[in-house]
Parts: structure tokens; sequence; C-alpha cells
């Protein structure tokens, strides 16, 4: 099974032996790491091994660390690659350690440079409590941990493998090298460019615009002035504090004032020479694989029009891939109106500098890290960082205004798109304006906790509450959203009494909405606790005074579903399927899932409490196609132990084990052996029984156990596929 593994989009070349021993490697060793400088290859190397991983390697899963600014969420980014929904108050390591334990597992961690200490530390960590996990990182330099094997990634042969990578690139932009006096420039030109890859790559992407003559000259030029002692550091060179200014009329920043130097101009050798740490003017001394790496992308930024230099620069605010309506938001102003925007980002991804994966854009490590350099340069680096995270307090605006609605589903889909925007947002306005923090935490609060990103939300919330103060909407949603938080992690306790604390700031604000939401909260945790009566004692009472509004209000429709839980707990069941089912006409008319789900799951429960297993199996499909379009892996697990029970009353053994494992899986995703009301365990324990009666011990376990170990998303596919016609 693999996981969050990305798709290798363009043909891999060469590297017989680096495969050779990185497979050797990882069926001997358990830490395995990737070395070499920037451009190199380490992580297509590492992607393309994981096609012929040994068969002992078990479940392979990919995280991404190059968004990462800090090392403070890394734990829980490694365990959303894994698919971990936690839900208890564990630390995200102790619940990665927890849910990998015994299992086999391949863990690669892309791109560790920024984090090696607490790389380090997680690691360490994962394979001491892990016996059976095998991790493969790539770094500009070793981890440091011990029994770390050590595999350093070269260049590309110059005469051979980085010939045939520049040749199908070439090949792929259009310009095929026929003639022998071209066969011949590709090989000079690789040998000059030391077979590192990005430096192939985006020399290739130069023959869109040049002939490969001119692009030869040109690199070779570049290397002859990197290896002058005379000339380096960027005032070599043009753009932003160099020899040139930037061209007349480039227009304003993004709002309306001139940014240092204009825009991002170069001359005939821009790029050459990067600032060092100690700023610009230094001399930089670097190997020369690092050279080549930088004359290309230097070179490639020449090539750009002044326009996409700039752009290239704004679109270094982006974490992590991003799309062209953000981008058009974000990073519009001065030269870049909407249309030149749209312009440049193409001309970007003709260049290379840009990529394309799965319709979103990306700028590559390297690349980021020189229009970083140029941002800074020009001055917008605490600007766009503003204007993005403005944008995404937008966004979450919209998103919660709109959640009750039929765009419900698209909302949690973009907010759990743009997670790496948030985070990065988030941090930036904790420092800046920690009651837009206060604000964006709240608003996303909902998507995070019902998507799994638990932890995420109480941290965020707990931050942006110990920085702010004085009474307002946003601080009530984030004690809320907070003691909602903490009630899914299972600390009901916590969650009374934020519901306390919501309760006295709605009531200082005036906030109906927000006193609702208290009422919800406090009847949450009692369902949870086994006290129905107490629960529809709350929410009887927060829905007394409400109105019939057109469209049903965030909290009252909280409320009214807490009533509905409490009446079936309570085993008023009659009057707990009018409601459920009067709600769920609302939430269909409405485009709405998420309470929908939940009125579906209520059915389930009702029907099968009333001994009626078809309707009970067919509501908890309803409930699982819902919680799985908005990724709702708890309440997933939830409706599976329904359509489980559903499939033992029917007297269908084989699909109720089945359905049984897929739970268990859920649950382990969730950290918990199960959950949900109390009046739900009879109903597993009877539906266990008699599936095993049925089956026998044996039987029963080979099937439970199949559907624990499968791809949860097949798992779930085919434990929600209805009976044959001739079965039903």
């Amino acid at each position: 099974m693999q996981q969050n593994i990305p798709e290798e989009t363009t043909s891999f070349v060469g590297r017989a032996a680096e495969l050779a021993r990185l497979a050797e490697a990882l069926r001997e060793q358990r830490l395995v790491t990737l070395v070499g400088g920037a451009g190199v290859g380490k992580s297509r190397l590492a992607l393309h091994a994981l096609g012929t991983a040994p068969p002992g390697a078990g479940s392979i899963y990919w995280a991404d660390l190059w968004p990462l600014r800090s090392d403070e969420l890394l734990a829980a980014t490694v365990a959303d690659a894994l698919g971990l929904s936690d839900h208890t108050p564990r630390m995200p390591l102790d619940a990665l350690c927890g849910w990998v334990a015994d299992r086999a597992v391949l863990l690669v961690l892309d791109s560790c440079e920024h984090l090696v200490p607490s790389c380090r530390h997680l690691v360490g960590e994962l394979l001491t409590a892990c016996p059976h996990l095998t991790v493969l990182t790539t770094s500009r330099e070793p981890l440091g941990a011990i029994r770390e094997a050590v595999l350093p990634v070269p260049p590309l042969a110059p005469g051979t493998e980085a010939v045939a990578l520049f040749r199908q690139r070439a090949e792929a932009v259009g310009r095929p090298l026929r003639e022998v006096s071209e066969q011949r420039l590709a090989a000079g030109l690789c040998a000059r460019l030391d077979g590192v890859p990005l430096a192939l790559e985006l020399a290739a992407a130069q023959l869109r615009h040049h002939t490969l003559a001119e692009t030869s000259d040109r690199i070779r030029s570049g290397l002859d002035l990197l290896d002058d002692p005379g000339r380096s550091g960027p005032g070599a060179a043009s753009g932003p504090g160099g020899a040139e200014p930037g061209p007349s009329g480039a227009g304003p920043g993004p709002d309306g004032g001139s940014p240092p130097g204009g825009v991002p101009s170069s001359g005939t050798r821009s790029g050459l020479s990067v600032p060092g740490p100690s700023g610009p003017g230094e001399e930089l001394r670097r190997p020369a694989r690092h050279s080549a790496v930088r004359t290309a992308v230097g070179w490639s930024h020449e090539l750009c029009r002044p326009t996409e230099r700039l752009l290239w620069a704004r679109l270094t605010v982006f974490p992590a891939g991003f799309d062209g309506g953000l981008a058009e938001q974000v990073c519009s102003g001065g030269p870049l109106t909407p249309g030149e925007l749209r312009s440049c980002l193409a001309g970007l991804v003709n260049k290379s500098v840009v990529t394309v994966e799965g319709g979103r854009y990306r700028l590559l490590d390297s690349i980021r890290e020189y229009g970083r350099m140029w941002l800074r340069e020009l001055g917008e680096t605490e600007q766009l960082a503003t204007r993005h995270a403005a944008a995404l307090v937008e966004l979450s605006r919209q998103a919660r205004t709109e959640w009750p609605g039929a765009r419900q589903q698209a909302w949690y889909e973009r907010i759990e798109e743009l997670y790496h925007d948030m985070r990065e947002a988030l941090r930036f306005l904790l420092g800046t304006d920690p009651a837009a923090a206060l604000e964006l935490a709240g608003n996303v609060a909902f998507f995070w906790v019902c998507c799994g990103h638990l932890y995420e939300t109480h941290h965020y919330l707990e931050l942006a509450l110990a920085c702010t103060e004085g009474s307002s909407e946003a601080r009530t949603r984030g004690l809320w959203s907070l003691g909602l938080a903490r009630v899914l992690h299972g600390d009901h306790e916590a969650g009374r009494s934020l519901a306390e604390l919501t309760r006295q700031e709605a009531a200082l604000a005036r906030n109906e909405e927000g006193l609702r939401g208290a009422a919800y909260l406090e009847a949450l945790a009692a369902l949870l606790a086994g006290r129905p009566l107490a629960a529809l004692a709350t929410a009887d009472a927060a829905l007394r005074d409400t109105g019939r509004a057109p469209e049903p209000a965030f909290g009252s429709t909280l409320c009214r579903l807490a009533r509905l839980f409490a009446l079936t707990g309570a085993g008023r069941l009659k009057e707990a399927r009018r409601e459920a089912e009067a709600l769920r006409r609302e939430c269909v008319r409405l485009g709405e899932y998420w309470t929908r789900s939940y009125t579906d799951y209520q059915l389930a429960l009702i029907a099968l409490f009333e001994d009626r297993p078809g309707p009970a199996g067919a509501h908890a499909r309803d409930m699982l196609d819902a919680k799985r379009r908005i990724g709702d892996r708890f309440g997933i697990a939830l409706g599976l132990e329904l359509l489980a029970a559903a499939h033992a009353r029917e007297g269908e053994p084989e699909r109720a084990a089945l359905a049984y494992g897929a739970a268990a899986q859920h649950w382990e995703i969730v950290g918990h052996p199960q959950r949900g009301t109390p009046e739900v365990a009879p109903l597993r324990d009877e539906g266990q029984a008699a599936a095993r009666a049925r089956l026998g011990d044996a039987e029963y376990e080979a099937l439970f156990r199949e559907a624990l170990h499968a791809d949860r998303d097949e798992v779930l596919a085919r434990a929600t596929r209805p009976a044959p016609e001739g079965r039903r």
C-alpha cells in the first residue's frame, strides 16, 4: 500500500548504480539518507526507487517537509502523511509511534536539510518504538543519527546519462537534437553543467526561446564569470543592488509604492552570483556543482521578462503548491495586472521555473530560494506575507459563511488543499496581528477537526487566545472551537469548562449563535459520557427561543443534531426518527453533507433498534458516502460499525466481518479502539458475535484482518458496495 506518493510526471534517466545501492541499503538498514547538493535529484531518486521497494517494506508513505518553515508541527505533518486523524490527547509523536508500532512501514521524509536536529530526534524515537519501520530521508546533509546509512547522490555522468536527460528534455520542448554538431554542443554543455539534473532541465527549457548554440554560449560565459575571482557577488550582475537599475516604468509594488529596485531586472549575466548569508557584496565560494545550479537558475531568471521575474519573487510567498486564482489575488499589483500575471505564470511554466502537478503550481526548492532572495532585495517580503495572510482570512470567512450550503463539500476540499497556506498565515499573523490569527484559527477549526487536524487546531487556538484579550465574536468562536477540539480529543472536562467560557463571552457580547454553540458543546460532552437526558435538556433550553429562520443557522443546526442524538439515546425512537427525517430533508435541499451524514447515522441506529436492517444498511451507506466526500475518518469509523451490524442482522456474516475490519482500521487511524455514544456498544457486541457464530472464529478473523490491513480507501469502497441483486 502506498500513500501520498508523488506522481512521476517525466521520464527517469540512468541512475542504475544508485538505485541498486539504495535497494541494498533499504534491505539491510533501517535508516537511509540520500545526501547531495541542490538540484542533484535526491527526491527523484527516492521516488523512483519506491517502484522497486523490497517486498518486506510493507506500506509506503511519503512526507513532504519542504513546506515547513519551522519544526513545531513536524510530527503532526508526518502524521498527516500517514493519514492519521488522531482523536486522543496524545502528542503527535506518541500517536505516530502508537500507530506504526509493529507494522511494516517504509516512511520517506523528503527535504530534511532545514530541520536536521528535529528530524534526527523524530526518526530516532520512531525507530526505537517501531521495530519494523524503515525510514528513507533526503537531505543536503546527513541527519547525524546512530546507524544512519548515508548514500551520496552524485550528478549524472556528464558524457552519458546527463546527455540522455538533456536530449529527452530538449525533445519534450520541441527541439530534438538531430545534427552531429548539436550532439557535440549538448555534450559540452552537460559537462559544463556538471551533470546536475536541475541545471540540465532549466537549460533544456531555454531551447523554447534560443538555439542550442546560443544557450551553450550563454552558460559558458556564465561559468567563466564565476571562475573569475575578481567578479563575485550580486554587484557583478544586475538587479536590485547591482550595476544596472530595474527598467524604467517598472511600476509600483503591490500597494502602489515602488519597491526598492523596481522589478527584478537582469543584464547579460544576471543571477550568476547569489547573496550569501553575509548579504550582498560578499564573495561567494562554492563547489562547481552549486555554481552549475546557480548559473542555470540565474540564466533562467535572465531569460524572463521583468514582470516574470517579479512574479517569480512574489510566488515564493506560497509555502507549498498554489493555484492560479490565489496567485492572482496575492501577487497582483503594479505592473502585474491580472492579465499580465496570467501571461507571466504561463511563461514561467514554459521556462520550467514553475512546475504543474495535478492542476496546481509549484516552485522547486532551489528556485524558491533564489526567488526569496530577490523578494528580500525588493523589500516586499513582509508586504507579500501580509497580503497572503489577508487573502487566507477572507477565504476562511467565506468558507465559514457558506458552510451550511451547497458549497460545503467544495470548502472542505479547498481548506484541506490550503492546509500549508493556512498554517503559514497563522504563523505570520501570530507575530503581526494576533486578533486576525484568532479569527482565522476559529474560522477553519470546524473544517480541520473534521479532517483530523485536531492537534493543529488547539495548537494555534491556544497561542492566539493567549495573546489576545477582550470580548469579540472571534474570541467566542475561538473558545468554542478549542472546546470542540478538546471534546473530540476525549477531554470532556476541558470541553465543559470551555463551553462555560464560551457562554460567558457570548452573553457579554449578546451573541445568540455563541450561546447555542456553547450549549452544543455541553450537550456533546454529556452524550459522549452517556447522559442523554442532560444533553436533551441543554439542547432544548438553547432551542426554546430560536425562531424559524428561512435558512438554519450554524448553532441552531448543531443543537438540533444534539437533540436528535439525545432522543435516540433516551429511547424516544419515533420522535427521534421524525426529527431526523425532517432535518435530513433540509440538508438535502441545501446540498449540505456534514449534518446530513449524522441524520443518516441516527436513522441507521434507530432502524437497528427497530430491527429493520435493510433501511439501516442503506442509511449507513449514505452516511459513509457523505463522510468520504468531506474526509471525516472519525465519522467513517462510526458509519462502518453500523453498516457491519446491519450486515450481521441481514445474515451476511462475510460482509459484516469485512465491515468490522474496515471499522477497526479507521478506529486505529483516529487513535481509539472504538468510540461513539454508549448505546452503540451492545449493537457492536451482538453483530460481532452473530458473524463469528455463522462463520467460525478462523474465517471471521481471516476476513477481519484482511480488511484491517487493506488499503483504507479500497476497503471502504468494498465495504459500502451494495449486495448483488440476488442476495438482497
